[in-house]
């Protein structure tokens, strides 16, 4: 990996090309019938329409002061990696400033596999060795609705004010006082320029009609995560994503079948899709803009004028965490703009920190200019965050949706 010149502020920390994957391509298809398992069984969905309403739960001893160790665990290539050494250079400087030992693990690979490995341990109060964890938001939602997260001290994470403000008061928790975003991202339209070129005529994808157009039939691939397939595909019909009725998701649903009975669509994937994409066997898909943006200029992404899926995946203290000043601690330093900077330039998803753009002209001034990592305000009023749903909700739509997919 090449390693670029960093600014003064941060000359400890080096500059990481990105890797090839990405946190979102792990998600698989099969993950999709977990959640159903997982709705029927402990109340799994998008969050209640007030998931803080549970009583928030104080947490064993803080033992921060006498322990200074952090268990983390996030999704796998969502840090930036010195693949030369095998360090990570913001965690590295973490750790040298505070003296806290962090053990980082990669263990998150879909949001209902790993709630499924620590679900009982939670239940009965019991450790699961984790001081962060980092969930999507309606598994966050879950999470603070059952009462398995620590409120968070915001008087220890004064960083916390560099939130940007689309992200700042969310529905799975208002005004944000269990988790902190790590990044986000969008659910849109990813494309082979030179195939899209050569199909239609034209070198964008921008609407669902373009994508559904018959000359691309058989090259076309959708997400097997329910809420951003379902959600851009709403946007589509004239719907609110945000705010749909049962009638509504069904006709998103029929629009879906349809798609794939008649063989437009090629395959919902979750892990897959930039392999095709890659190969020319598929020509354009809604797909999530990370993954997009690191496979180069014969590739595009872009909003379809109807409208993109926000999502988000947040930081979370674990209500079985003994560490969680410390946890707090490591919250503060990554919403330091310098440091967010550092770790959008490797991972190139959306950056929730307010200065971070700034920081990054130092850094990669075309990365600092991308609107996918930087978005605009007018950006941000094009995207939907999933409706909050019911566990009823929940076990329904993850139903249908198996079932239009073929599961």
């Amino acid at each position: 990996m090449t390693k670029r010149p960093l600014s003064p502020e941060a000359a400890q920390i080096v500059r990481l090309s990105r890797a090839s994957l990405s946190r979102r391509r792990l998600l698989q298809a099969a993950g999709i019938g977990t959640a159903a398992v997982a709705a029927a069984a402990c109340g799994a969905g998008g969050g209640a329409d007030d998931p803080t309403s549970s009583a928030a739960p104080t947490g064993p001893a803080d033992l921060s002061d006498s322990e200074k160790t952090i268990a983390w665990s996030n999704w796998v290539e969502y840090l930036d990696l010195d693949e030369d050494t095998g360090e990570r250079p913001t965690l590295e400087a973490f750790q040298a400033a505070t003296g806290i030992t962090v053990t980082y693990n990669e263990d998150v690979n879909d949001n209902n596999e790993f709630y499924a490995k620590v679900r009982t341990q939670l239940e009965q109060g019991q450790s699961i060795d984790r001081d962060i964890v980092v969930l999507t938001d309606w598994m966050a939602g879950l999470w603070i609705q059952n009462g398995f997260a620590q409120k968070l001290d915001k008087a220890m994470i004064p960083n916390s004010v560099n939130l940007i403000p689309r992200l700042q008061n969310v529905t799975f928790d208002a005004p944000r006082d269990f988790t902190l975003p790590w990044q986000g991202g969008f659910a849109g339209l990813g494309y082979n320029i030179p195939a899209v070129q050569d199909a239609l005529g034209v070198d964008k994808l921008t609407s669902l009609d373009q994508l559904f157009d018959p000359a691309l039939r058989g090259r076309i691939t959708v997400l097997s995560e329910m809420r951003d397939t379902m959600g851009v595909i709403m946007a589509w019909q004239g719907n609110d994503p945000a705010n749909f009725t049962d009638d509504q998701f069904q006709q998103a649903i029929a629009a879906l079948a349809e798609q794939i009975d008649n063989g437009q669509i090629r395959q919902v994937a979750g892990n897959d899709y930039l392999d095709a994409l890659g190969t020319g066997d598929v020509i354009g898909v809604i797909g999530w803009s990370g993954d997009v943006l690191t496979l180069g200029d014969d590739y595009g992404f872009d909003f379809p004028e109807s409208g993109a899926t926000l999502w988000t995946d947040n930081m979370l203290i674990p209500s079985t965490s003994t560490h969680k000043k410390n946890a707090e601690e490591l919250m503060n330093y990554y919403y330091d703009p310098v440091v967010a900077a550092e770790v959008a330039a490797y991972i190139n998803y959306l950056c929730p920190v307010t200065g971070a753009k700034e920081a990054m002209e130092a850094i990669d001034p075309d990365l600092a200019s991308n609107e996918y990592i930087f978005p605009s305000d007018a950006m941000l009023e094009q995207s939907f965050v999933f409706m909050p749903l019911t566990a009823e909700q929940d076990e329904a739509y993850q139903r249908e949706f198996q079932a239009a997919i073929g599961l």
